[in-house]
């Protein structure tokens, strides 16, 4: 993944939930729901850092676009400072996300681009040993669906009863979503290790005979 991609992608992810949750529209409200929490952030600093070979620049990468994300999702906010439509309060919004204008406002730039910094730097070491192949490499696979699963759990057990049925049926297809993703993450974890062990005993059979001889 070219560096420009990497961070590019950072970019547009501060946009996507901020401009999607402006319209009045059930599918634009249900994307700017979820890319205004939490799980799309750490997917994207893991997926950085799973399309970087160096581990090195898979940290980099990872905080500095994770940074411009959230400074770019502020900045828009704040130009822009109306609740995303269908969201009937903040609440909505992932705590320490709310903006405020004025010098609080450009405080929680400052606080979250940091945290984004540093937090975005174990994301993407871990999106980069994410890579490798076997169960080791699956635990960290995991982790995305894992983190949506409990999110989605965590703001339905909090905000449902304060939010409209759009809020609802977002985060109870997101949860679906997170469990299909992890038993095909298993299922393709699996498969790959029996074709791996097939081929592995096929040149153990061709290697026999000529150990015979």
């Amino acid at each position: 993944m070219p560096v420009t991609v990497s961070l590019g992608a950072g970019l547009l992810l501060g946009l996507v939930g901020p401009i999607f949750g402006k319209w009045d529209n059930s599918l634009c409200v249900a994307v700017g729901i979820v890319f205004s929490s939490g799980w799309p952030w750490a997917c994207y600093a893991m997926l950085v850092g799973y399309f970087r070979r160096s581990k090195i620049e898979s940290t980099l990468l990872a905080s500095l676009g994770l940074a411009i994300g959230v400074v770019t999702y502020y900045l828009f906010k704040d130009m822009n400072p109306t609740i995303p439509a269908g969201m009937e309060s903040a609440t909505s919004v992932p705590a320490g996300m709310e903006v405020e204008s004025g010098a609080s406002g450009d405080g929680r730039i400052l606080v979250w681009g940091m945290a984004a910094f540093v937090f975005g730097a174990p994301l993407g070491l871990m999106g980069n040993v994410a890579r490798t192949p076997g169960v080791g490499g699956l635990l960290f696979r995991l982790l995305v669906p894992l983190i949506a699963f409990f999110e989605a759990t965590q703001r339905l057990n909090v905000e449902a009863d304060s939010q409209g049925q759009i809020f609802v049926i977002t985060w109870n297809v997101t949860r679906v979503a997170a469990c299909v993703a992890a038993v095909a993450l298993m299922g393709h974890a699996v498969w790959s290790w029996r074709v791996r062990r097939g081929r592995a005993d096929g040149r153990a059979e061709a290697a026999a005979p000529a150990r015979r001889l």
